[in-house]
């Protein structure tokens, strides 16, 4: 299963590198868009709990390590002042032009 890391910058100027065990975060955020605290929670909470129940169909069970990464955003939302994440990088940047996000 292909792996996918992306760095935000949030409110309060703090990076935050996040890992994913499934490109499928490409169907939810997009470099370099701004979005508020509220509206990132949602999208990346929707990203890694796809992206953990996508290892739990095949592997049966699912990606700590996702979960973990979405505690982490949300540790991090909670203490930001009123503003913007943006998604500074993705990697890899893109999906494969033959297939879908896995």
């Amino acid at each position: 299963m292909p792996e996918l890391t992306f760095t935000t910058r949030w409110p309060d100027g703090r990076s935050l590198q996040t890992w994913s065990p499934s490109l499928v975060v490409h169907d939810h955020l997009e470099v370099g868009r701004p979005y508020a605290v509220a509206e990132f929670l949602d999208r990346a909470g929707a990203a890694l709990t796809e992206a953990s129940d996508r290892v739990e169909a095949r592997w049966g069970h699912p990606c700590t390590v996702a979960q973990a990464s979405l505690a982490t955003i949300r540790r991090v939302a909670a203490g930001q002042p009123a503003g913007t994440v943006v998604v500074e990088t993705m990697d890899p940047p893109s999906l494969p032009a033959d297939r879908e996000a896995s």
